[in-house]
């Protein structure tokens, strides 16, 4: 145990100063997934003090590809993701304090992890999330690590308030889609590519040398061998409402969130995005036809049906998801297949 951290120790930037420092923090991971998975073994490896993992899901066959912490028998027994990773983390690394959460990461929670942090970091699948994330970030001054990969494709930034632009401020250059590990596929070394982003700035800012975080944001593409690293310091907002001078952190209000509900009589819930949209469903279409349901579309609407559910998604971005009174079943459909 004496030795275990010895090589980071020899490493100059870190060295014994910067390691009690990393055994000091706390860090907070949303999505216990690929990213995840991966920037957990890294900093439970690393020696962190605490971590909160959060995730809602559990561990299915198809996750065993690119998300490293699990095993064929976590599938067979769907644990849920965050208690088959606090169980392997703990053989990794005992003295490392692991905080499994098994939930939805919604405002009023994300509000109160935010408060005993050092760190955020950013392992979810969905916008409305990172919105939240956002402004949890600006309002409580913690800074948060952007990452996102499908396909061969990944793109990472730091977030370091109030310095950096925030997710909000780059809404026009964060290239957001509509799709999905569930409807493009992804390879692995695209998620070991984001994770090395994500987890050495965490390193950064856990031993408090904040001078050499990238402050660039940077997007890949390994298959088709493409890299860009852009500078986005003039893109900061002062009339955000999210960082700016007058800032009402809007992600954390009732009427810019989600809304679901359970239609009434009917084995059905409603999904209102937390901003109307003018949804492209010619293209829409075009990414779920590869999904193996069955797809109509009229100028109005496009319905997937895909084994006992159907999925009716409108062009101002309302989804109609039938085959189910549960919401939280209702919200993994709606992140699988829409984003």
């Amino acid at each position: 145990m004496i030795n275990r951290y010895s090589r980071q120790e020899l490493f100059l930037p870190i060295g014994k100063d910067g390691q009690q420092k990393i055994a000091s923090k706390h860090a907070l991971i949303i999505g216990a997934g690929a990213l995840g998975s991966g920037n957990a073994e890294a900093l439970v490896r690393a020696g962190i003090g605490k971590l909160t993992i959060v995730d809602r899901d559990y561990v299915e066959w198809s996750n065993l590809q690119r998300q490293q912490l699990y095993s064929e028998e976590d599938a067979k027994r769907r644990l849920p993701k965050v208690i088959a990773a606090k169980k392997r983390l703990s053989t990794i690394n005992s003295s490392v304090l692991i905080e499994a959460i098994v939930a939805d990461a919604s405002v009023m929670e994300l509000e109160g992890w935010a408060k005993d942090v050092d760190l955020i970091i950013d392992a979810t699948d969905n916008f409305e999330t990172r919105m939240i994330i956002n402004d949890v970030s600006q309002k409580y001054r913690v800074p948060w690590i952007y990452g996102a990969c499908v396909g061969s494709y990944g793109i990472s930034y730091t977030f370091i308030p109030p310095a950096t632009p925030c997710f909000s401020c780059l809404l026009d250059t964060v290239p957001l889609g509509g799709l999905t590990c569930d409807t493009a596929g992804i390879i692995s070394p695209a998620v070991n590519m984001v994770v090395s982003y994500q987890s050495s700035e965490a390193l950064k800012i856990l031993v408090g040398d904040f001078h050499s975080l990238r402050h660039k944001l940077v997007s890949f593409d390994l298959w088709k061998n493409q890299y860009s690293a852009i500078k986005v310091d003039k893109l900061k907002n002062e009339h955000c409402p999210s960082c700016g001078e007058h800032r009402s952190y809007p992600y954390l209000s009732y009427e810019n969130q989600t809304k679901t509900a359970v239609l009434c009589g009917r084995d059905s819930v409603q999904i209102r995005p937390s901003r109307q949209t003018d949804r492209d469903l010619a293209a829409l279409e075009k990414v779920l036809v590869n999904q193996g349901g069955a797809i109509q579309r009229n100028p109005y609407l496009l319905s997937f049906s895909i084994a006992s559910h159907r999925l009716v998604i409108f062009k101002d971005g309302r989804v109609l998801i039938h085959g189910t009174k549960d919401i939280f079943e209702a919200k993994a459909l709606y992140h699988k297949y829409l984003g």
